[in-house]
């Protein structure tokens, strides 16, 4: 009996302290439980394809709209058109990891419909994988996704004092219930802003000189709306809808006066007096399915989507010309019509090749687009003037892309992809008959190799060859004037740019960065003056040739006073070597070679004084010279805010002040066959803005599900 209840006390025994040890356990549990810890991001990530700038959360965004992020965001600049770069060459914008259709001047106005209080950050990919369609650097702007249940949202509404008043109101509702998401932005804005150019043409021929200046007032009231639905299926498989809705309608005005010399003699003078408005309309609809099953690795993304955009634009010119002969008077009015149809549908597949098999992409896009612009002109015409015509453009691109990712030996990622793009297209204007067909197809290899010395040091090396394409609107001939008392027009003998990009980036005890980059182009298209008797025209224009350019920056991202204090800083050398592009061009007077520096810096502090005051700053000092164009001056943008939070009503007051210390303004001279044309362009960037922001419901947020390789530093998920 003794033998029998032996093994029984000890079996019990053990139970006995088991029990009490679990019981001591969940105990633990629970105060573990009680524990949060939190992990705050950097604002500003530096990865080996990418810069990253995290702005969920930030004092920065209150008030603000996207564009206004884009502009503060590192390596991104805007030029004097509103052209949005990085490291000084054109970008292609993706929100949420989807293509924007739009570009130049329609991007700005879109991107100030969204409002920056949805932003979680904004991804700088300077070496894009081949996923991505090859167009140069990308930037994608990654929106909030919010899920947990019920309504909650937010609504902002700012007045911002620059030359005049502008105003912008938002509402963002987001609903959550089990398994479906409705998203709804509405947005408004009633914006002036005013801009002065000075201007000095020089044709070499003749020693022709004009000189001038010009004021433009513009107002814009622009409505927006969007929607997303979604609904999760189960588990692995999402369904959903977004819908995109803007329309703008702006007027504007402008006063132009210019004098014209030749060989130092009074040729002429003029003013000119011009009327404008502009109503456009876009409507965006993409479908999309999304397989995703995060044990096994596999993500299929289908998209399909349609883009309609229409803009008419009603102009009148009234133009008055003294000369010693006589005095004449002429009045042109330009009517345009645009009518902009795309349609796409997209595929996107990843695989992970068992855990240690590394990753598959691949995928494929066709896109078809149709643009119509009808062009009148009418009243007093200078010689050589059309007066009507309908220019067509219409492109297929079809394109096709692998990626391959693995780590190797745990120190060494790698990346390796290739893209095929085949596009055809043609060209015609229906009255002057003139016409173009034509088609081409390109390989974009693109490699990324990351070597990790330890968990302090990391060596990066990038290749990619891009191809950036001549936009519509720029091959259309019709030729118009232009505030200043110019010449426009486009070329339909543009071709695409090609490049090669080579970078390498050092990383070492996590916070400091240091890069090198090389960019290679032997062709390139920008601005270009012709004349024609008594007209200046611009219009953009092929210039073979080869340019190098080089530069070495640094970077540090640091963290003080227990993360309240948060800073980045950016400091570059640029050198260009435009020697032979010069000499094929004959662009006298242009430097061989350029030297600036540029840098940029970031620098938050949170909950000052424990009172729920955030401040944070933007500087950045950055010269901007491309192809044929070279800075004159160097611009000090900045931008100052504090924003008191009110956590129990969920409220936040910011107040920013905009460049108020020095107002920008970009200066340049681009070179031509024929002459130099020096441009000064005073931006209206600068004021005081004062926001309003309330929010309600559960603000707590996720990041989106990653969708391919490149989210993390390199090789791997």
């Amino acid at each position: 009996m003794k033998t029998f209840f032996t093994p029984i006390a000890f079996l019990t025994g053990i139970l006995a302290y088991s029990q009490t040890n679990n019981d001591t356990i969940k105990s633990k549990e629970k105060e573990i439980e009680a524990v949060t810890l939190t992990y705050k991001k950097p604002t500003v990530e530096s990865k080996a394809d990418r810069t990253v700038f995290n702005v969920s959360n930030s004092s920065i965004l209150a008030g603000n709209t996207t564009w206004d992020i884009l502009r503060m965001t590192p390596l991104l600049s805007v030029d004097s058109n509103d052209l949005l770069k990085a490291e000084g060459e054109s970008v292609t914008v993706y929100i949420n990891d989807r293509k924007s259709v739009f570009t130049g001047k329609e991007l700005k106005d879109y991107l100030q419909t969204i409002p920056a209080d949805n932003l979680l950050k904004i991804e700088v990919i300077t070496s894009p994988s081949s996923r991505y369609e090859a167009t140069g650097s990308v930037v994608n702007i990654v929106l909030k996704k919010r899920d947990d249940e019920g309504i909650k949202g937010s609504v902002t509404f700012n007045n911002r004092q620059n030359t005049q008043n502008s105003q912008y109101t938002n509402l963002n509702l987001n609903y959550h219930r089990k398994k479906f998401t409705q998203t709804l932005i509405g947005s408004y804005s009633d914006n002036t802003f005013v801009q002065k150019n000075a201007f000095l043409n020089t044709v070499y021929e003749n020693n022709i000189l004009t000189t001038g200046r010009a004021v433009s007032i513009y107002r814009g009231k622009n409505p927006s709306l969007s929607s997303t639905s979604e609904f999760e299926i189960n588990d692995k498989n999402t369904v959903g809808v977004v819908l995109e809705m803007y329309r703008g309608k702006r007027n504007n005005s402008s006063e132009a006066d210019g004098i014209r010399t030749i060989d130092d003699v009074l040729d002429y003078s003029y003013d000119q007096f011009q009327n404008a408005s502009q109503l456009s309309r876009s409507l965006g609809t993409n479908v999309f399915y999304k397989y995703y099953d995060k044990e096994k690795n596999r993500i299929l993304d289908i998209n399909l989507g349609t883009n309609y955009n229409d803009q008419d634009d009603h102009n009148n010119f009234l133009r008055n010309t003294v000369s010693s002969i006589d005095t004449s008077v002429s009045d042109i009015g330009v009517l345009t019509d645009s009518k902009n149809r795309n349609y796409f549908i997209k595929i996107d597949y990843t695989h992970q090749l068992g855990k240690s098999g590394g990753n598959f992409e691949v995928g494929g896009k066709m896109d078809i687009n149709n643009n119509v612009i009808a062009n009148n002109l009418s009243g007093n015409l200078l010689d050589g003037l059309s007066t009507k015509d309908v220019f067509h453009y219409e492109d297929r691109i079809h394109s096709f892309y692998l990626n391959y990712s693995k780590t190797f030996f745990k120190k060494l990622e790698a990346r390796l992809g290739i893209r095929y793009e085949y596009m055809d297209y043609q060209i015609r204007q229906d009255i002057a008959g003139t016409s173009r067909n034509d088609s081409y197809g390109n390989f974009l290899p693109n490699i990324l190799l990351k070597y990790s010395f330890s968990d302090q040091y990391d060596l990066s090396l990038t290749y990619n060859k891009n191809l950036w394409r001549p936009w519509y609107s720029e091959f259309n001939p019709f030729m118009q004037p232009t505030s200043e008392g110019f010449y426009s027009r486009g070329n339909i003998d543009l071709e695409p740019n090609p490049s090669d990009r080579v970078s390498m980036k050092l990383g070492f005890l996590k916070k400091y960065f240091l890069s090198a980059r090389y960019l290679y182009i032997d062709q390139d298209y920008w601005t270009s003056y012709l004349t024609e008797g008594d007209k200046i025209i611009s219009q953009e224009t092929n210039f073979p040739g080869k340019v190098h350019k080089y530069s070495v920056y640094t970077s540090t991202n640091q963290s003080f006073l227990k993360n309240k204090l948060s800073v980045n800083l950016s400091l570059g050398w640029n050198y260009i070597d435009n020697s032979d592009f010069n000499t094929r061009n004959k662009l006298n007077g242009a430097s061989n070679s350029i030297s600036y520096w540029a840098g940029s810096t970031n620098v938050s502090y949170t909950n000052l004084l424990n009172k729920n005051i955030n401040l944070s700053a933007w500087v950045e000092v950055s010269n901007q010279n491309n192809g044929n164009s070279y800075a004159n001056r160097t611009n000090v943008f900045h931008n100052l805010s504090a924003t008191k939070i009110f956590p129990k009503t969920q409220m936040e007051i910011s107040v920013q002040l905009i460049n108020i210390f020095s107002r920008p303004n970009f200066d340049s001279t681009s070179f031509n066959q024929i002459g130099s044309f020096r441009n000064s362009n005073k931006s209206d960037w600068y004021g005081v803005s004062l926001s309003f922001v309330k929010r309600f419901g559960n603000q707590k947020v996720k990041e989106n599900a990653k969708t391919d390789v490149e989210k993390s530093d390199g090789g791997e998920k």
